[in-house]
């Protein structure tokens, strides 16, 4: 069946007018066209709804059945057509968001903040969570979108970096790497390293740039946050490689960070389902998070 919206409309006012040159003066079609319209209607639905004479059009049996649930469908239709229009504009809403933890911890605090100024009606819900569940997360649509560190590529998510910035040197002050203002990766080789664990997604970068600039290093420890890091160097288990955004804007009494070089970076990346568009409230968020970002890349 193939009935179209039009020929409902069509149908429904020569059953309020009760004359097709009436119907066709309020809808604004030519009687013809209105006649042609209820036509193609009937014989869609194998019913004939009006009997039709020189001077009057009566609605039949079918006709009355139908025009009096019409209106009704009709009004919810419109209704909800113009809620849906209104989303376009929607600003009021709760929008889920999945992060790692260097970026919950780092970045997502000052846009959640940005989000409650400019955007009082929208909730940014945050999930804090390690990489591969942020990801599967974003995959299962659990969460509106993601942010997180340098995703391997998937034809299921459309990607977008916001930030990019480099790895650094964490060490006690005392240690001798801490008196240079720069500290290569090779000077690297041989010292305990704490890391963060293979769940993070700064890992597997970490350990790309050791092997490239021919590092061997022990880790002395695999932890899941920067501030055990640090912790841990403060107790002298050795030197870290730490994102920048780790570093906590107060610093780290007692110890000291540095510019690794070659410089290395990771990318920190919006992802969502592919194929899926954002709902209006959900891109505002995303382009909030990507406008902070990029401020504070311009630090």
């Amino acid at each position: 069946m193939n009935v179209s919206l039009r020929q409902l409309r069509v149908f429904q006012a020569v059953a309020a007018q009760a004359s097709f040159t009436r119907a066709g003066d309020q809808i604004g079609l030519t009687q013809p066209a209105v006649s042609r319209c209820v036509t193609e209607l009937e014989q869609q639905l194998g019913l004939k709804l009006l009997d039709r004479t020189t001077r009057e059009v009566v609605l039949t049996e079918a006709g009355r059945s139908l025009a009096a649930r019409l209106e009704r469908v009709l009004d919810e239709l419109d209704t909800m057509l113009l809620d849906v229009r209104g989303l376009a504009t929607q600003r009021q809403g709760r929008v889920r968001v999945a992060s790692s933890p260097t970026l919950s911890a780092n970045l997502l605090p000052a846009c959640i903040a940005r989000c409650r100024l400019e955007h009082p009606g929208l909730e940014l819900v945050l999930l804090d969570r390690i990489q591969h569940d942020a990801l599967a997360s974003v995959l299962a649509g659990e969460v509106d979108f993601g942010v997180v560190i340098d995703p391997v590529q998937s034809a299921d998510l459309q990607a977008e970096t916001i930030l990019t910035e480099p790895f650094c040197l964490v060490c006690p002050a005392d240690h001798l790497l801490a008196r240079r203002r720069s500290v290569r990766w090779t000077a690297l080789a041989g010292e305990p390293l704490v890391l963060l664990d293979h769940a993070s997604g700064s890992r597997r970068l970490i350990d790309e740039a050791l092997r490239a600039h021919g590092v061997q290093a022990p880790v002395a420890q695999e932890v899941g946050h920067p501030t055990t890091i640090f912790r841990m160097l403060d107790a002298g288990l050795g030197i870290s490689v730490v994102p920048l955004l780790a570093l906590p804007p107060g610093g780290l009494p007692g110890l000291v960070a540095r510019p690794l070089l070659p410089r290395v970076e990771r990318r920190v990346v919006l992802v969502r389902r592919r194929h899926r568009a954002l709902a209006p409230v959900a891109q505002l968020a995303w382009d909030l998070v990507r406008r902070v970002a990029g401020e504070r890349a311009g630090d």
